[in-house]
């Protein structure tokens, strides 16, 4: 499809030496059962995942509100995170929704799903999380006030919500704090609401305190909507090139349960960037935590920590900004891992636009290219709309894996294109590749990736408690699907949980690096992050593979810098490490 007619179209896309508390190391029992690639003859751990959200009672269907009009959000949700609401140490789900445009009445935008037994019970009324009159979006979670437990972050078109946690009963603070969003004024001067999609919650300025930034997309309203036609008389999705971008928000917590609006003052005020998703990340290895935006028909951003609450844009110069065709990118989800001291950024985007899987090209960390057909993805990903993606070790094999989640936002897109469907199959790709690259074992993934869905959001996270990675995906306007991991040997899955003093609990922010006691597996480094993805949080344990190593070194900078080295820890078990001044 040419850009004109992609425009012509009008689609949219996105319209992303402290101890542990187990014992000695020991050798895993079973050796997995290897398959040789046909296409390259490399010989791969299985994965595979198989359905199971009616086993764990999860009934949850998103509702986006589309009555015909085309409206540009109704296309865009649903998210969802994992986080423990009740402070019982289980996994939690909450799941948001939208709701339709005319509805008067407080409505529920989304739903608690509570750990009980073997599967999940719905908690929303008892918690507190009805009722509430907005069109939800995102969900994260944090310890913003350093109480001890996890409260959540909900972005809407509409005010935001902040729902503080006291002993699993919310109450929603966001206007108090000082976090709800603002407002934009029309060329009539009339007020409308931000629309707010991903978020993170990071300590970026040193104090102990966790920040929150937060993804603002167009400046959209019910009265500057834009009608468009796909073909004959049937009605399209506008671009969102036909809307201006409208700024991020960056929030510090002055650690009274109250933020300070900082965006103008830290340099991130623009409104160029029409972001979809952010990732917290160290590229250059100061310390300091940096953001990555995946931006909509606008370049991507990378806003480099400078210190003291101030960043800069570097993504045009460090090659993150633009695809392999120097061309702008549709970017949705987004995803950072270092495997073998390469740090990778991966991005998804729209249909004939495959996932960008940048690749660090400097010892510095700081330059990059965009290696998506060296690395396999070119052709693999492109006839795909990516919404959410995830690098992660899905087979356990010690090599990061990338799984993809895609759907149109347009449902009558076979009326003017033969290329693409609306509803598409997720896709999976295997690491360990020939130099570097991922080998793309889709149809041998089970009977999860069979299913063609509109998907959204990847929720990720160990549901029956097995050790290796479990996944909830969203669909917009469907219902949610839960994939159990079966291919991989629990007992190669080294987790780590990490326990600092307040008010950063579960040390969010930390940066682990394991290398395991076995040649040939790389080294890899991942980050403890609250807000992932697209409009999405996973767990805050950390799931790394080992392959057939017996034990693997752990070293962890912590969010306050300072450091802890846990060696030969066991691959088979969750393991507890604790802040050196919690010793």
């Amino acid at each position: 499809m040419t850009a004109d007619l992609r425009y012509s179209l009008c689609l949219l896309v996105g319209v992303a030496a402290c101890g542990s508390d187990t014992g000695p190391a020991a050798p895993p029992e079973a050796t997995a059962p290897i398959e040789a690639h046909p296409a390259f003859g490399v010989d791969l751990a299985p994965a595979r995942f198989e359905l199971i959200e009616d086993a764990l009672g999860i009934d949850f269907v998103h509702t986006g509100g589309a009555d015909g009009r085309k409206l540009l959000p109704e296309t865009m949700g649903s998210g969802g995170c994992l986080f423990d609401a009740d402070g019982d140490g289980d996994l939690d789900l909450y799941l948001a929704s939208g709701r339709g445009w005319e509805d008067a009445a407080p409505a529920t935008p989304g739903r608690l799903y509570l750990r009980e037994g073997d599967g999940f019970v719905d908690g929303t009324e008892q918690a507190g999380l009805a009722g509430f009159h907005v069109i939800g979006q995102g969900a994260i979670a944090a310890d913003y006030d350093g109480d001890g437990d996890e409260d959540l972050f909900l972005t809407t078109l509409g005010p935001n919500l902040l729902l503080r946690n006291d002993g699993g009963r919310f109450t929603e603070v966001g206007a108090a704090a000082g976090v709800a969003g603002s407002t934009w004024t029309d060329a009539a001067g009339a007020l409308h609401p931000e629309w707010s999609t991903g978020a993170t919650f990071a300590d970026l300025d040193g104090d102990g305190w966790l920040d929150l930034f937060v993804c603002n997309y167009l400046k959209w309203s019910l009265e500057n909507h834009v009608e468009v036609t796909l073909t004959g008389d049937v009605r399209g999705y506008p671009s969102p090139k036909l809307y201006a971008g409208s700024s991020c928000r960056l929030y510090r917590n002055l650690g009274d349960g109250r933020f300070e609006d900082v965006t103008a003052a830290s340099g991130v005020e623009s409104d160029e960037h029409k972001a979809l998703a952010v990732a917290t990340l160290d590229v250059d290895g100061d310390g300091r935590l940096d953001l990555f935006l995946a931006n909509d028909t606008q370049p991507n951003a990378l806003l480099k920590n400078l210190g003291g609450m101030r960043f800069e844009d570097v993504g045009r110069q460090a090659g993150v900004g633009y695809g392999a065709d120097g061309k702008v990118r549709a970017g949705m989800g987004v995803d950072a891992t270092t495997s073998g001291g390469e740090l990778a950024i991966a991005v998804g985007n729209f249909s004939d636009e495959p996932i960008s899987y940048f690749r660090s090209r400097s010892a510095e960390r700081v330059f990059f290219s965009d290696d998506n057909r060296a690395a396999g993805l070119g052709q693999s990903s492109g006839p795909s709309l990516t919404f959410d993606l995830a690098l992660f070790d899905a087979n356990l094999d010690g090599h990061t894996d990338l799984l993809a989640l895609n759907g149109h936002l347009e449902p009558d897109i076979a009326l003017a294109s033969a290329s693409t469907s609306w509803r598409q199959r997720p896709q999976l790709f295997l690491g360990g590749g020939p130099r570097g690259r991922l080998l793309d074992q889709s149809d041998e993934a089970g009977p999860a990736f069979a299913e063609e869905l509109v998907g959204r959001s990847l929720v990720l996270g160990d549901l029956d408690g097995d050790g290796d990675v479990d996944v909830i995906a969203t669909q917009n306007d469907g219902p949610v699907r839960v994939w159990r991991n079966t291919g991989a040997l629990p007992e190669r899955a080294l987790r780590v949980d990490l326990q600092a003093g307040a008010p950063n609990h579960l040390a969010i922010g930390a940066e682990v690096t394991v290398t395991p006691a076995a040649e040939g597996l790389p080294t890899v480094t991942r980050w403890v992050r609250a807000g992932s993805g697209y409009l999405a949080q996973g767990e805050t344990t950390l799931t790394f593979g080992l392959g057939e190593a017996a034990s693997a070194v752990v070293e962890v900078r912590w969010p306050d810098g300072a450091r802890s080295t846990h060696a030969d820890l066991a691959p088979g078990q969750t393991h507890l490490l604790r802040h050196p001044d919690l010793r």
